[in-house]
Order: structure tokens, then sequence, then C-alpha cells
């Protein structure tokens, strides 16, 4: 017997699909479960119907992600935190803020789940991607400097000066990480206290 499928069926196929199955599995399974439909022509011309609506509803859909991510594309966003010498914040910059920042700037209401990144712990200049589907992923660019440089950055920024003095480069924090680990790891208390090396 030819069924359209309503849902997934395991070895047969899923929505929207035309199978021939079995006369007892559409009889007792298939239809009673309401997981197809016998396939008589007045069915198969509804059918035909909704994927074309379907079709069509994707179509637009796509179009207008497309127009909100071009909007997106290249954004920027700017947060004034708190940070200790070594450019560590005290506390984050949440996909959270990026969302209500991004709303606040574009007019766009993005869930932020769809924000692919982790939060941000220090200051610097990140590229964050929006994945809004399955090859549209615009990047907006977020800025995390000292609170107190903020306002400073905003008014140099809008007077179209040179802002890459206030921007902390993301790595240099790596940089001192590892400068700090080392001098932890050579210094000696005893050999301070002593002039020898403690062995």
């Amino acid at each position: 017997m030819k069924v359209i499928l309503k849902e997934y069926v395991y070895m047969h196929g899923v929505a929207g699909d035309i199978v021939d199955v079995a006369d007892g599995f559409a009889r007792n399974f298939l239809i009673p479960q309401g997981k197809a439909v016998k396939a008589t022509p007045a069915a198969i011309a509804r059918h035909e119907n909704l994927v074309a609506e379907s079709a069509m509803r994707r179509h637009e859909l796509n179009e207008q992600l497309v127009a909100l991510a071009g909007k997106i594309d290249g954004t920027e966003l700017v947060f004034g935190r708190r940070a200790e010498r070594n450019n560590k914040l005290y506390g984050s910059v949440t996909n959270m803020d990026i969302a209500h920042n991004l709303l606040e700037v574009t007019g766009i209401d993005i869930n932020r789940r769809r924000i692919s990144e982790r939060p941000i712990r220090e200051l610097g200049e990140y590229d964050v991607q929006i994945r809004m589907g399955q090859d549209l992923a615009p990047t907006v660019k977020v800025i995390v400097v000292r609170e107190e440089e903020l306002d400073e950055y905003l008014a140099r920024r809008e007077a179209g000066e040179d802002v890459s003095d206030l921007i902390v480069e993301a790595h240099m924090v790596d940089e001192v990480e590892e400068y700090e680990m080392e001098t932890e790891d050579e210094y000696s208390p005893f050999e301070e206290l002593t002039g020898e090396d403690g062995e």
C-alpha cells in the first residue's frame, strides 16, 4: 500500500515521503498511530500543495534571515568592565549581555543560544558569530575596555580618532600569565634570604 508519511518512520522515510509499505503494517500500525495516511489521489494532491507552500515559506524565511544577517554582520558592540591589572575581568561578558546590547544597537532581538561564544573574561577585541541558519552566521565585533576608559573610547570613536591604544590585545594576557608562571617557578624565598639556592 502507498502511504504519505506524517513523521519519521525508521527504515521507511521522513515526513512528507510517499512510500510503499506492507498492507498490514499500514492498516495496523502506521495509519492508526497517525504516522501516515493512505496515498489516495486527493491526499497526494493536498500533500503536493503543502510541499509547495512549505518550500515558499522556507524561501521567504531564508530571505528574511539573510536581510537580518546583513544588518548584524560587522556590528561593533562595546562593553566597559572593571578589570584587574592583568586584564582579567571582574565577572564576564555573557551571550545574554551580547544579545541585549545587539538589540539596543540594531533593534534585532536574537536568542542568546544562537550566540556562539563562551563568556568573555578578559579585556580585548573578539569576533563573535551569530548562528542564524545552517550556512548563515554573521559576525559581530565585541570590544571590552576598562570601565573607566569607556566614555573616552566612545567619544574618540565618535570623533573618528584612533582608539586602538585603548583596546587590549587578548593574546597579551596569555604572555603575562606565562611570564608570571615562569617567575613563580624560578623564585625561591630561601635563596633571597640566604643567597643560596636551598639545596
